[in-house]
């Protein structure tokens, strides 16, 4: 099925801004509140969310195969488990509803009324129901400078870095959608030349600039997924913040890894944008620097070029942009994650996501994360409003933004945008 959704000479009859992330050739998929009070499944393009639960029952998705209440659900998983062919399908038909030369919808009042709405009458919620959540650790820019940080530059990367995808698994139930605040985080930390812990607030709390895919149903128990087929399970990624407490991860995370650190909160963008969306924008992923094993190898480009950056803004203050960073930078790219994930046959789920892990450039500017961008609070950030952060303060807004550009099209996710709070104190 061709991919005519993304004719970049296609222009909306709706109104998008030149520099919007949202062109009629992006059409994400998330899940909003209407302000009638309805949970439904919507696409967007520019600054107006379209109810496609309302589109389907006027009869606008009429001959693609899909059940009556697809979009009439809370969740994205159930149109995420039809798979790519029926992803396609309702992208074109969307394109095809909102292209400028349609009038179908546009000269009619009474059905736009019923399927359109300004983003300040709509609240946007968890776009699937995350059962299973992965995180990974493949950007090896950040890994050879956390390792710097802690083992010194000789022994920057562990002996496995280069021949596996590391990764580890994560806590669903904390995954939040942008606008929702988190608290400082309490847990044990061990102080400076000290053998005994003490418990108290995580003076350390970070962000960590990642991206996320979103998969469909898979595999069965035992079945491998190949690196050239990962793809077709993919369904479409978000910005994602994967805070971190460093100062409790320091302490907690020998022998299995993260566990407080990491398990308080997990922020993602609201709006999936498809692989379909992002085929304009492949690029090569890094160069292998050891030879990967047979199950790991691919043909092609399985990387995107996103521009991706981190700006903090203190209440009441400006926002300073701290990184810029980008997508293309992973060195273990999607494809091999998934294919390494199922290896053993662990089966792969509708809604289940996968962290990038961290990801940072070459560069100071381009540190995916405060940690490194202060060399472990050696040197200050500075922000617009005269303050220094070492870490991320209380009431504290972090916000990621992303976006692709390519020949005048640009493909955006909006923004992950979350306040970090006092610790809690029941009222």
């Amino acid at each position: 099925m061709p991919l005519s959704a993304n004719n970049p000479d296609r222009k909306s009859w709706l109104h998008v801004d030149k520099n919007s992330d949202f062109p009629i050739q992006n059409i994400p998929f998330g899940v909003f509140l209407t302000r009638d009070d309805i949970i439904t499944i919507g696409t967007r393009i520019g600054d107006t969310a379209i109810d496609l639960g309302a589109l389907h029952q006027l009869g606008y998705f009429d001959g693609i195969a899909l059940t009556d209440d697809i979009f009439l659900q809370d969740t994205l998983n159930d149109f995420i488990a039809d798979g790519r062919k029926t992803w396609r399908a309702v992208r074109n038909r969307i394109a095809e509803i909102f292209d400028a030369k349609n009038d179908a919808l546009k000269n009619n009042t009474k059905h736009k009324e019923t399927i359109l709405f300004r983003l300040d009458e709509i609240e946007m919620q968890l776009p699937a129901q995350i059962g299973d959540y992965t995180d990974f650790y493949s950007s090896i820019e950040h890994a050879t400078n956390i390792g710097t940080m802690f083992r010194g530059k000789d022994n920057a990367l562990m002996p496995n870095w280069l021949h596996v995808p590391v990764g580890y698994h994560g806590r669903s139930s904390s995954i939040i959608p942008s606008g929702i605040p988190v608290h400082r985080p309490q847990g044990q930390t061990l102080p400076p030349n000290s053998d005994t812990p003490v418990f108290g607030p995580s003076k350390r709390v970070d962000f960590e600039l990642e991206m996320a895919f979103i998969t469909t149903d898979a595999n069965d128990l035992g079945e491998p997924i190949p690196v050239e087929e990962a793809e077709e399970y993919i369904f479409g990624l978000v910005l994602f913040n994967d805070w971190s407490a460093r100062d409790i991860q320091k302490w907690e995370y020998v022998p299995l890894g993260p566990f407080l650190s990491k398990n308080f909160a997990s922020s993602i963008s609201p709006w999936i944008v498809t692989l379909d969306a992002l085929e304009p924008f492949r690029v090569k992923s890094p160069k292998p620097l050891k030879p990967q094993l047979p199950y790991l190898q691919y043909q092609g480009k399985k990387s995107f070029d996103i521009n991706l950056e981190v700006a903090i803004q203190p209440t009441g203050a400006k926002e300073t942009v701290v990184s810029k960073s980008n997508f293309k930078y992973m060195y273990w790219n999607m494809s091999q994650q998934l294919a390494h994930h199922t290896i053993n046959g662990c089966p792969i789920n509708s809604g289940d996501m996968m962290g990038s892990g961290t990801l940072s450039g070459k560069t100071p500017d381009s540190y995916g994360s405060m940690i490194e961008l202060t060399w472990a609070g050696k040197k200050p950030v500075k922000l617009s409003n005269g303050t220094e952060r070492n870490f991320i303060n209380d009431n504290d807004t972090v916000i990621m933004r992303g976006h692709c550009e390519k020949d005048g099209t640009r493909i955006g996710f909006g923004e992950v945008s979350t306040k970090l709070l006092p610790v809690y104190k029941k009222k």
